[in-house]
């Protein structure tokens, strides 16, 4: 099983001469600025929270009832590491960033030549959809069709769950233009979610490994795609790396129907997402 792991409090570390960052497009000389982030937040891992742990005829609980954030202000230099990334998306580059499953890059979803990139990055078939990423429920409907209770979504997210629904003619029609459907993604990790939410639009979010190659859960794992990443934030390892479960990424849920869910992917919370979305709210599954 996927242990939590508790997140040790450091400051964020610029300009260690660790592995040199890509300028966005390539151009000029690599930098060596690199975010080194560890957070101070406790991780729950998606695999604890299943039935097993409530008594019986108890209702299915939140995905999103476990907050992930800071008790106290961010650590030192929280605030210039969400500063740097954000001009690096800005800028049109590509990010490496933990989440609440494994580690994952990100691009502005609004910008189709970084979307291109993160295609190029991975290797990634042109047909396969990318998610996008928001901060909080809220920003979902901009971009969404949403035929599902507001309670749902916020029974679901943040969370390890990415919801399929209907996309809306807010979203670049350059990002999956051959399907009328999106993934959203809102993890509950504090530093994606303060990262999206300081950005004008959505991230394009996918995971941080070449396509068909393993998640990946500490940022040495992904290290081949360094020279063409502008800024890579280093959470530390993301669950136990000796642990399959651990890189089985979220569980892919299409509501785009109304009454309905289809499993997509199971991934790492497939047995609390189904209950909610049977027992609570009384969705039909049907074969994907």
């Amino acid at each position: 099983m996927c242990k939590p792991r508790a997140w040790l409090v450091t400051e964020v570390v610029f300009s260690i001469n660790i592995c040199s960052i890509v300028k966005p497009g390539g151009l000029g000389k690599p930098e060596n600025l690199r975010s080194l982030l560890a957070l101070p937040a406790r991780t729950v891992a998606p695999a604890e929270t299943n039935s097993s742990s409530r008594s019986r005829g108890d209702p299915p609980r939140s995905l999103a009832e476990v907050p992930q954030g800071f008790a106290a202000p961010p650590p030192p230099g929280w605030r210039e590491a969400v500063a740097a990334a954000v001009g690096a998306l800005q800028a049109g580059g590509l990010v490496a960033v933990p989440t609440d499953t494994v580690y994952g890059v990100a691009c502005l979803a609004q910008d189709s030549g970084a979307v291109r990139s993160i295609y190029s990055l991975k290797g990634r078939n042109g047909r396969k959809p990318l998610a996008i990423c928001l901060g909080d429920v809220d920003r979902l409907y901009r971009y969404c069709q949403v035929n599902v209770p507001d309670e749902l979504l916020r029974d679901l997210l943040p969370g390890p769950v990415t919801l399929v629904l209907k996309r809306s003619e807010e979203l670049n029609k350059d990002l999956n233009p051959f399907t009328s459907l999106v993934g959203v993604r809102i993890p509950n990790h504090p530093f994606i979610r303060e990262l999206a939410r300081a950005c004008s639009g959505p991230l394009a979010l996918t995971s941080a490994n070449v396509s068909c190659q393993a998640s990946t859960l500490t940022v040495s794992e992904f290290q081949d795609l360094w020279p063409q990443l502008s800024l890579i934030i280093d959470g530390g390892p993301i669950g136990d790396v000796q642990s399959p479960e651990c890189r089985l990424g979220s569980t892919v849920v299409d509501l785009s129907v109304s009454g309905k869910f289809t499993i997509i992917r199971p991934g790492c919370a497939l047995t609390p997402t189904v209950e909610i979305l049977r027992q609570k709210y009384g969705l039909i599954p049907e074969s994907s």
